[in-house]
């Protein structure tokens, strides 16, 4: 397996940043390019990544079962929503695959959709909590403008909780802090599921990748525990940290930093 993924960066960083097109399919060359492509192919068809996930929600159940109340307060589990609940991977896909990065138009244009698939053993796993009495909150950084589409998608699934008062966008920042705070002062919040490590804790906020790495020894008892964590190879802040957050950086800059960043020996 490692060696499979040195050769495929290999691979890729000798290719050329020239734009190729082949049939409908336009690549650019770059490691962040083909590297996004690489990724949801794994989301999508490998065995192991929905391995991963009925994991994850296995893991939740068990909590759940076990779990002894601390307070009178009602219980509750706070859950992000892309690469946790929904699965976003054939936006990330198509976009690659035109030779294109993110951008808000497109994503906001495929959120109002509200099209994107649940992630293997989400729904089975969100309806069985909430059949032992708990409530469900959806803590995403999708902002306003998306919650309509936002709340057809969770809706299309019969999603628990899928309303008004349990769905809970970006307002200002994208630090979900203030929203977990607010959220343990009328609720017990039992667990907390994510793919991104700032999904459970403050001390993830736009940290550096050593601080990343540090915090999360830190927390190594909480995962498995209180933090359940979905895998997300396509994007996130294990990502962007790299960049130190530099939203603006060309695919160039980028892969310029992945090759000194990444260790072959």
């Amino acid at each position: 397996m490692r060696k499979l993924f040195y050769v495929s960066v290999f691979f890729l960083a000798a290719c050329s940043t020239k734009q190729v097109t082949t049939g409908n399919v336009r690549t650019d060359g770059t490691i962040t390019g083909n590297g996004k492509l690489f990724a949801t192919l794994y989301q999508q068809r490998a065995a192991e990544y929905r391995a991963l996930c009925f994991q994850a929600f296995n893991i939740a159940r068990y909590r759940v079962d076990e779990y002894k109340s601390q307070s009178s307060k009602p219980k509750a589990i706070v859950t992000d929503i892309d690469e946790t609940v929904l699965d976003n991977s054939k936006y990330e896909a198509g976009r690659a695959l035109q030779g294109k990065e993110y951008d808000p138009q497109t994503w906001n244009e495929w959120t109002a959709m509200g099209i994107a698939d649940t992630l293997p053993g989400a729904v089975t796993f969100l309806k069985y909590a909430a059949s032992k009495g708990i409530t469900i909150f959806y803590v995403t950084n999708r902002d306003q403008k998306e919650r309509t589409g936002t709340m057809k998608n969770l809706q299309r699934y019969n999603l628990p909780n899928a309303d008004e008062a349990h769905l809970i966008t970006r307002q200002n920042v994208s630090s979900k802090e203030t929203r977990r705070q607010s959220i343990n002062s009328t609720h017990e919040i039992m667990l907390f599921l994510g793919d991104n490590l700032a999904d459970f804790s403050a001390l993830f906020d736009k940290k550096s990748v050593d601080e990343r790495l540090k915090n999360t020894n830190f927390s190594a008892s909480d995962f498995g525990n209180r933090f359940i964590v979905l895998p997300n190879p396509v994007y996130g802040d294990w990502e962007t940290s790299l960049y130190n957050y530099n939203y603006k950086l060309t695919r160039i800059q980028k892969d310029s930093i992945i090759r000194k960043e990444v260790r072959a020996n």
